[in-house]
Protein backbone atom coordinates (compact mmCIF):
# COMPACT_ATOMS: atom_id res chain seq x y z
CA UNK A 1 0.00 0.00 0.00
CA UNK A 2 1.38 3.22 -1.05
CA UNK A 3 1.38 6.21 1.86
CA UNK A 4 0.95 9.19 0.40
CA UNK A 5 3.33 12.47 0.70
CA UNK A 6 0.70 15.08 1.53
CA UNK A 7 2.59 18.41 3.24
CA UNK A 8 -0.80 19.78 4.43
CA UNK A 9 -3.33 17.68 6.01
CA UNK A 10 -6.72 17.56 4.78
CA UNK A 11 -9.98 15.56 5.25
CA UNK A 12 -13.24 15.25 3.73
CA UNK A 13 -14.67 13.96 6.20
CA UNK A 14 -16.00 16.70 8.78
CA UNK A 15 -15.06 20.51 10.32
CA UNK A 16 -16.70 22.57 12.67
CA UNK A 17 -16.76 25.92 13.66
CA UNK A 18 -18.68 27.79 17.34
CA UNK A 19 -22.33 27.14 16.27
CA UNK A 20 -22.30 23.89 13.86
CA UNK A 21 -20.58 20.44 12.94
CA UNK A 22 -20.72 19.62 9.41
CA UNK A 23 -19.62 15.76 8.74
CA UNK A 24 -19.63 14.85 4.97
CA UNK A 25 -20.95 18.30 4.14
CA UNK A 26 -24.05 17.74 6.47
CA UNK A 27 -24.97 19.85 9.22
CA UNK A 28 -24.56 17.17 12.31
CA UNK A 29 -27.53 18.37 14.64
CA UNK A 30 -29.96 19.20 11.98
CA UNK A 31 -29.72 17.10 9.35
CA UNK A 32 -27.93 13.49 11.13
CA UNK A 33 -28.43 13.03 14.75
CA UNK A 34 -31.70 11.60 14.92
CA UNK A 35 -32.16 11.12 11.46
CA UNK A 36 -29.91 8.70 10.56
CA UNK A 37 -29.10 4.91 12.51
CA UNK A 38 -26.06 3.75 13.56
CA UNK A 39 -25.55 1.68 10.65
CA UNK A 40 -26.27 4.46 7.69
CA UNK A 41 -24.20 6.95 9.96
CA UNK A 42 -21.47 4.53 9.72
CA UNK A 43 -21.81 3.49 5.81
CA UNK A 44 -22.04 7.32 5.45
CA UNK A 45 -18.76 8.37 7.19
CA UNK A 46 -16.97 5.69 4.90
CA UNK A 47 -18.29 6.39 1.82
CA UNK A 48 -19.65 9.80 2.12
CA UNK A 49 -23.12 8.29 0.45
CA UNK A 50 -26.65 7.92 2.37
CA UNK A 51 -27.08 4.11 1.89
CA UNK A 52 -30.35 3.23 0.22
CA UNK A 53 -33.07 1.13 2.20
CA UNK A 54 -31.06 -2.38 0.56
CA UNK A 55 -27.88 -0.88 0.89
CA UNK A 56 -28.86 -0.10 4.54
CA UNK A 57 -30.53 -3.49 5.42
CA UNK A 58 -27.49 -5.58 4.01
CA UNK A 59 -24.99 -4.05 5.80
CA UNK A 60 -26.39 -3.90 9.07
CA UNK A 61 -27.35 -7.76 8.63
CA UNK A 62 -23.20 -8.26 8.19
CA UNK A 63 -23.02 -6.26 11.26
CA UNK A 64 -25.23 -8.21 13.37
CA UNK A 65 -23.46 -11.26 11.81
CA UNK A 66 -20.31 -11.38 13.25
CA UNK A 67 -21.03 -9.29 16.60
CA UNK A 68 -20.91 -12.12 18.64
CA UNK A 69 -18.46 -15.58 18.47
CA UNK A 70 -18.53 -16.80 21.75
CA UNK A 71 -15.12 -16.89 24.34
CA UNK A 72 -12.56 -16.77 21.10
CA UNK A 73 -9.14 -15.30 21.56
CA UNK A 74 -10.32 -12.20 21.13
CA UNK A 75 -12.69 -11.86 23.81
CA UNK A 76 -10.43 -13.73 26.00
CA UNK A 77 -7.61 -11.33 25.57
CA UNK A 78 -10.45 -8.10 26.20
CA UNK A 79 -11.77 -9.95 29.36
CA UNK A 80 -8.51 -11.15 30.85
CA UNK A 81 -6.98 -7.72 30.29
CA UNK A 82 -9.91 -6.11 32.13
CA UNK A 83 -10.17 -8.81 35.27
CA UNK A 84 -5.88 -7.25 35.44
CA UNK A 85 -6.79 -3.71 34.81
CA UNK A 86 -10.95 -3.14 35.53
CA UNK A 87 -10.27 0.65 35.27
CA UNK A 88 -9.20 0.67 31.53
CA UNK A 89 -11.99 -0.59 29.59
CA UNK A 90 -10.92 1.35 26.78
CA UNK A 91 -7.54 -0.94 27.46
CA UNK A 92 -9.85 -3.96 27.48
CA UNK A 93 -11.28 -3.29 23.97
CA UNK A 94 -7.81 -2.76 22.66
CA UNK A 95 -6.64 -5.90 23.62
CA UNK A 96 -9.43 -7.50 21.79
CA UNK A 97 -9.20 -5.44 18.31
CA UNK A 98 -5.53 -5.30 18.15
CA UNK A 99 -5.23 -9.51 17.26
CA UNK A 100 -7.64 -8.20 14.34
CA UNK A 101 -5.55 -10.18 11.21
CA UNK A 102 -5.64 -12.67 8.85
CA UNK A 103 -7.51 -15.29 10.74
CA UNK A 104 -9.33 -13.73 12.87
CA UNK A 105 -11.32 -10.74 11.75
CA UNK A 106 -9.61 -9.69 8.55
CA UNK A 107 -10.05 -12.65 6.67
CA UNK A 108 -13.03 -10.73 4.86
CA UNK A 109 -10.95 -8.36 3.89
CA UNK A 110 -8.46 -10.61 2.35
CA UNK A 111 -11.67 -12.43 0.73
CA UNK A 112 -13.14 -9.58 -0.50
CA UNK A 113 -9.62 -8.56 -2.46
CA UNK A 114 -9.64 -12.49 -3.97
CA UNK A 115 -13.38 -11.86 -5.37
CA UNK A 116 -11.98 -8.58 -6.65
CA UNK A 117 -9.28 -9.94 -8.43
CA UNK A 118 -11.62 -12.70 -9.68
CA UNK A 119 -13.80 -10.34 -10.94
CA UNK A 120 -11.34 -8.54 -12.86
CA UNK A 121 -10.04 -11.65 -14.29
CA UNK A 122 -13.31 -12.65 -15.20
CA UNK A 123 -14.67 -9.54 -17.11
CA UNK A 124 -18.24 -8.04 -17.18
CA UNK A 125 -19.04 -10.69 -19.82
CA UNK A 126 -16.58 -13.24 -18.83
CA UNK A 127 -16.74 -16.95 -17.38
CA UNK A 128 -16.81 -16.34 -13.59
CA UNK A 129 -15.99 -20.34 -12.77
CA UNK A 130 -13.04 -20.32 -15.16
CA UNK A 131 -11.98 -16.83 -13.30
CA UNK A 132 -12.11 -18.43 -10.10
CA UNK A 133 -10.12 -21.65 -10.80
CA UNK A 134 -6.95 -19.28 -12.47
CA UNK A 135 -7.10 -17.57 -9.17
CA UNK A 136 -7.81 -20.17 -7.03
CA UNK A 137 -4.71 -22.02 -8.87
CA UNK A 138 -2.23 -18.78 -8.29
CA UNK A 139 -3.34 -19.01 -4.47
CA UNK A 140 -2.22 -22.95 -4.60
CA UNK A 141 0.92 -22.78 -6.04
CA UNK A 142 1.85 -19.02 -3.82
CA UNK A 143 1.01 -21.26 -0.87
CA UNK A 144 -1.13 -19.06 0.05
CA UNK A 145 -4.69 -19.49 2.09
CA UNK A 146 -7.89 -19.05 -0.09
CA UNK A 147 -9.43 -16.73 2.85
CA UNK A 148 -13.23 -17.05 3.82
CA UNK A 149 -13.82 -20.86 3.34
CA UNK A 150 -13.83 -23.90 5.93
CA UNK A 151 -14.66 -23.52 9.57
CA UNK A 152 -13.43 -25.84 12.41
CA UNK A 153 -17.24 -26.36 13.85
CA UNK A 154 -19.58 -25.57 10.48
CA UNK A 155 -18.28 -28.20 7.73
CA UNK A 156 -20.94 -27.54 5.93
CA UNK A 157 -21.86 -23.96 4.93
CA UNK A 158 -21.93 -21.91 7.64
CA UNK A 159 -25.13 -20.79 8.85
CA UNK A 160 -24.75 -17.79 8.31
CA UNK A 161 -23.77 -17.78 4.86
CA UNK A 162 -27.44 -18.31 3.52
CA UNK A 163 -28.65 -15.94 6.14
CA UNK A 164 -26.53 -12.83 4.52
CA UNK A 165 -27.20 -14.29 1.07
CA UNK A 166 -30.86 -14.45 1.98
CA UNK A 167 -31.18 -10.66 3.24
CA UNK A 168 -29.18 -9.67 -0.13
CA UNK A 169 -32.18 -12.15 -2.55
CA UNK A 170 -34.82 -10.44 -0.89
CA UNK A 171 -33.55 -6.60 -1.60
CA UNK A 172 -33.26 -7.61 -4.85
CA UNK A 173 -30.16 -6.72 -5.42
CA UNK A 174 -27.26 -7.91 -8.16
CA UNK A 175 -25.02 -10.71 -7.09
CA UNK A 176 -22.04 -11.07 -9.12
CA UNK A 177 -19.94 -11.06 -6.26
CA UNK A 178 -22.42 -13.52 -4.23
CA UNK A 179 -22.15 -15.61 -7.78
CA UNK A 180 -17.91 -15.04 -7.31
CA UNK A 181 -17.54 -16.40 -4.14
CA UNK A 182 -20.08 -19.24 -5.18
CA UNK A 183 -17.83 -20.31 -7.81
CA UNK A 184 -14.58 -20.12 -5.66
CA UNK A 185 -16.73 -22.75 -3.54
CA UNK A 186 -17.11 -25.04 -6.63
CA UNK A 187 -14.02 -24.80 -7.76
CA UNK A 188 -11.94 -25.90 -4.54
CA UNK A 189 -12.31 -29.25 -4.13
CA UNK A 190 -11.04 -29.72 -7.90
CA UNK A 191 -7.72 -27.26 -7.31
CA UNK A 192 -7.08 -28.65 -3.13
CA UNK A 193 -8.66 -31.87 -3.24
CA UNK A 194 -10.92 -31.33 -0.57
CA UNK A 195 -14.26 -29.40 0.11
CA UNK A 196 -14.18 -26.52 2.09
CA UNK A 197 -17.28 -24.47 2.17
CA UNK A 198 -18.37 -20.76 2.43
CA UNK A 199 -18.11 -19.29 5.54
CA UNK A 200 -19.08 -15.74 7.20
CA UNK A 201 -16.03 -13.92 6.24
CA UNK A 202 -16.47 -15.05 2.74
CA UNK A 203 -20.28 -14.01 2.78
CA UNK A 204 -19.61 -10.38 4.26
CA UNK A 205 -17.34 -9.11 1.66
CA UNK A 206 -19.85 -10.68 -1.29
CA UNK A 207 -22.78 -9.43 -0.27
CA UNK A 208 -21.44 -5.71 0.83
CA UNK A 209 -18.62 -5.47 -2.75
CA UNK A 210 -22.48 -6.09 -4.86
CA UNK A 211 -23.63 -2.82 -2.92
CA UNK A 212 -20.64 -0.74 -3.84
CA UNK A 213 -18.96 -0.75 -0.54
CA UNK A 214 -15.51 -0.37 -1.10
CA UNK A 215 -12.89 -3.26 -0.53
CA UNK A 216 -10.52 -0.49 1.33
CA UNK A 217 -12.88 -0.15 4.40
CA UNK A 218 -13.87 -3.72 4.48
CA UNK A 219 -11.93 -5.10 7.62
CA UNK A 220 -13.45 -2.20 9.28
CA UNK A 221 -17.16 -3.86 9.65
CA UNK A 222 -15.46 -7.02 11.22
CA UNK A 223 -14.07 -4.51 13.79
CA UNK A 224 -16.84 -2.39 14.16
CA UNK A 225 -19.25 -5.33 14.85
CA UNK A 226 -17.03 -7.30 17.30
CA UNK A 227 -16.11 -4.07 18.94
CA UNK A 228 -19.83 -4.64 20.10
CA UNK A 229 -19.66 -7.85 21.62
CA UNK A 230 -16.21 -6.75 23.14
CA UNK A 231 -18.20 -4.10 25.39
CA UNK A 232 -20.86 -6.95 25.97
CA UNK A 233 -18.36 -9.11 27.35
CA UNK A 234 -16.62 -6.33 29.27
CA UNK A 235 -19.71 -5.02 30.97
CA UNK A 236 -20.78 -8.69 32.17
CA UNK A 237 -17.17 -9.56 33.02
CA UNK A 238 -17.01 -6.52 35.53
CA UNK A 239 -20.03 -7.85 37.02
CA UNK A 240 -19.29 -11.65 36.79
CA UNK A 241 -15.25 -11.59 36.36
CA UNK A 242 -13.43 -14.57 34.44
CA UNK A 243 -10.72 -13.42 33.27
CA UNK A 244 -8.54 -14.96 35.69
CA UNK A 245 -10.36 -18.43 35.23
CA UNK A 246 -9.48 -18.04 32.07
CA UNK A 247 -5.95 -17.51 32.72
CA UNK A 248 -6.19 -20.26 35.27
CA UNK A 249 -7.09 -22.89 33.03
CA UNK A 250 -4.59 -21.90 30.27
CA UNK A 251 -1.89 -22.48 32.97
CA UNK A 252 -3.84 -25.93 34.10
CA UNK A 253 -3.79 -27.36 30.73
CA UNK A 254 -0.12 -26.05 29.70
CA UNK A 255 2.60 -29.14 28.78
CA UNK A 256 6.41 -27.87 29.68
CA UNK A 257 8.41 -29.59 27.52
CA UNK A 258 11.73 -27.79 28.35
CA UNK A 259 15.00 -28.68 30.39
CA UNK A 260 14.14 -28.83 33.89
CA UNK A 261 17.14 -28.27 36.72
CA UNK A 262 18.82 -30.78 38.53
CA UNK A 263 16.90 -31.94 41.23
CA UNK A 264 13.52 -31.27 39.98
CA UNK A 265 10.28 -33.17 41.48
CA UNK A 266 6.81 -33.55 40.73
CA UNK A 267 6.03 -31.86 43.52
CA UNK A 268 7.62 -28.18 42.52
CA UNK A 269 6.05 -25.09 41.94
CA UNK A 270 4.26 -25.03 38.59
CA UNK A 271 5.06 -22.63 35.78
CA UNK A 272 2.87 -20.19 36.83
CA UNK A 273 4.83 -19.31 40.40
Amino acid sequence: MKIGKETRPRTRISTSDEHRIVVRGQDLCAELIGKLSFTDYFHFLVTGRRPDAATSAILDATLVAIAEHGLVPSVQASRMTLAAAPEALQGAVAAGILGCGSVILGAAENAGRMFSEIDREAGPQGDIDAAAQSVIRAYRAAGRAIPGYGHPLHKARDPRVDALFGVADRHGRKARFVAIAEAVERTIPAVLGKELKLNVSAAIPAVLLDVGYPVTALKGVPILARTAGLVAHLAEELEQSIGFALSYQATREVAYEGELPPGWSDGAPSANR
